[in-house]
């Protein structure tokens, strides 16, 4: 199975920076999303992301300029998915939205066509069975700034082929990622496994007026010699993220995720204030205050 041209599905946070590390790596990419507005944003942020590849990983004017022209961009679905060998979904974190998306794509893509979800606490199993070939889909999941944080969680279901599951691995090798197999259906995967209690017990510590987010962070910094803390990995995860994991749990009359919800909600969501995105989330950006050297002194 040879993967030549990638379909990106959601020009989001993280669908932007697949498609630009995917064609940093030579694969000829297609941005889709549902209207014009999320991808003029990809736009002005691969150029933002050009800049950041040449600092980072040393590329030049030439490389990043080549990465641009390899993407097209589309709010045709059908045209988009045409010729795709991969399809990579990075749509919201909601069931029933992932859900109708997989019936509609199961429908228009080539019988070629691998589809892999972006989803970084949903199961692939959940929405087997909707993409009308359940042997073609898995998970692939990577952590924000794709460039540098370059992992990539591979995770299969039940009737996942084998030989589908390595096409994938070797494909996240070519792009640039730590491939990281996972041999069996875990909910949060590996990465989110450890992370999403640990955002929790400090989303505890804040919405139940232990302490306040930068104390926070300082006391896990200090003591551990992390380089950042919880709330500072909640404005990279993006607000969002950590609002809709938290609103699944809500859902269900988790007590603690309702106060998260209401907090994230009336404080971050409803502001505009998104993590990094968007300059503004538990901290302020470019520059947030856990990157000073005055923030782990007295």
């Amino acid at each position: 199975m040879k993967i030549k041209n990638v379909t990106v599905c959601g020009a989001g946070v993280l669908g932007t920076q697949i498609a630009f590390q995917t064609s940093f790596h030579k694969f000829n990419v297609i941005l889709y999303d549902i209207s014009e507005e999320p991808l003029e944003k990809a736009k002005a942020k691969f150029k933002s992301l050009s800049e950041v590849y040449k600092t980072n990983l040393h590329a030049t004017q030439q490389q990043v300029d080549q990465t641009i022209s390899r993407i097209t961009f589309s709010t045709d679905f059908k045209e988009a998915t045409k010729d795709a060998d991969l399809i990579i979904e990075a749509i919201p974190e909601n069931a029933k939205i992932k859900k109708k998306f997989y019936v509609q794509l199961g429908k228009i893509a080539p019988v070629k066509s691998i589809f892999c979800t972006n989803s970084s606490t949903l199961l692939p199993s959940m929405f087997a069975q909707e993409t009308g070939r359940p042997e073609r889909f898995l998970a692939l999941h990577f952590a924000n700034n794709i460039w540098k944080l370059n992992t990539a969680e591979i995770m299969g279901h039940k009737t996942t082929d084998p030989k589908v599951f390595d096409t994938i691995v070797e494909f996240a090798k070519a792009i640039g990622m730590i491939a990281l197999p996972i041999y069996k259906e875990q909910p949060g995967y590996i990465l989110n496994s450890l992370l999403v209690p640990f955002i929790r017990s400090a989303m505890a510590l804040y919405v139940n007026d232990i302490s306040d987010p930068a104390t926070i962070d300082k006391t896990w910094m200090k003591a551990s010699g992390a380089p950042i803390g919880p709330f500072g990995i909640c404005d990279i995860v993006g607000i969002t993220t950590i609002y809709n994991i938290n609103k699944m749990a809500a859902d269900t009359k988790d007590a603690h995720a309702q106060k998260v919800v209401k907090m994230l909600q009336e404080n971050f969501i409803d502001k505009g204030k998104l993590g990094v995105p968007t300059g503004e989330g538990f901290y302020s950006y470019p520059n947030p205050a856990y990157e000073s050297a005055d923030f782990l002194k007295q």
